[in-house]
């Protein structure tokens, strides 16, 4: 038993116009039916953010997981104090729908991976006495650029009031390892064979919440570019260009309509084998960045917590 991806986040929220415009800005291609809108990577046939409009306020109502072994994950859940409950209103009966410890929603699904992303060309850098790239520019005039189109869901982050029994609930009940944590403020999961650094992360918060998704672009340069892009189009708050310690992806973060962020990332460390790796605890100082811009106020301030709203 064991979750292999992240597939999709699922929100509630008062009005999906705003997060079409959001996400269609990010690059992500939309498609509305009544109230609720589907946003997927070009290329792709499924969602990777569904918005539900009419809420009162911007709620995450689950997170969606592809793994196999569903009925030993039903049987696990309930020894690390998660609930297997039937489907929400709305939503098909299919996969398991669980609870962790704290409420939050997971569907987790068993069907086939996306198909392998095509390999880009690789992004070449000139070092001291190490000369890779010759006779040739590595930068193309500005017009020469389309806009940023994201390749697929790589994580998601999300909030939990108490961050090391979710790293065991995710471990323990959905088979998943931990990657790093930095002390028990911010943890990060990994799934056992061939995984990115990390597909759940969770960062300490009054209540569940969803922080933000991550979604994978070619190469530094286009982080740059589309996280540039997109915060001159959204208006709001950003954070980048920089680069974490903890899975060593570059990264830029560009905030959502309400409050949550929307991530552009490339090169993050992979864990091949999960048994040959060995998670380390990292001091607070490397906690969010190596290196980047100032991190705005707000940057881990859950919204959706009841008495943070207005903070």
């Amino acid at each position: 038993m064991a979750v292999l991806n992240v597939m999709s986040v699922t929100l509630d929220v008062p009005d999906i116009a705003p997060g079409l415009d959001f996400y269609a800005a990010a690059g992500l291609v939309a498609s509305v039916e009544g109230r609720q809108a589907h946003l997927r990577c070009e290329g792709q046939d499924r969602a990777s953010i569904v918005l539900r409009g009419g809420a009162a306020r911007k709620r995450l109502h689950h997170v969606t997981l592809r793994a196999d072994g569903l009925e030993a994950i039903a049987k696990a859940v309930p020894a690390q104090g998660g609930t297997v409950v039937a489907a929400p209103a709305g939503f098909e009966d299919g996969g398991l729908w669980v609870r962790d410890p704290h409420g939050m929603l997971i569907h987790l699904i068993d069907c086939a991976p996306d198909a392998p992303l095509a390999a880009r060309p690789r992004f070449a850098v000139n070092g001291p006495g190490d000369i890779v790239r010759s006779n040739r520019s590595a930068m193309l005039p500005q017009a020469s650029y389309g806009p940023v189109r994201p390749l697929r869901l790589g994580h998601v982050l999300l909030f939990s009031p108490d961050v090391p029994v979710s790293v065991l609930f995710m471990t323990e009940a959905l088979g998943m390892g931990l990657a790093d944590r930095a002390q028990d403020v911010i943890a990060f999961c990994c799934t056992r064979q061939g995984s990115d650094h990390h597909v759940v992360a969770f960062a300490k918060s009054p209540g569940i919440g969803f922080h933000h998704a991550s979604f994978q672009v070619a190469d530094p340069d286009e982080v740059g570019r589309g996280g540039r892009a997109l915060v001159e189009q959204a208006g709001k708050g950003d954070w980048g260009f920089g680069r974490h310690t903890i899975g060593s992806n570059f990264f830029h973060y560009i905030q959502d309509p309400w409050g949550s962020w929307f991530e552009y990332y490339s090169d993050i460390d992979f864990i091949e084998d999960y048994s040959a790796w060995t998670p380390t605890n990292y001091p607070m100082e490397d906690s969010l960045a190596n290196w980047g811009p100032p991190v705005p106020h707000d940057f881990v301030h859950n919204y959706e917590a009841v008495g943070e709203e207005e903070a």
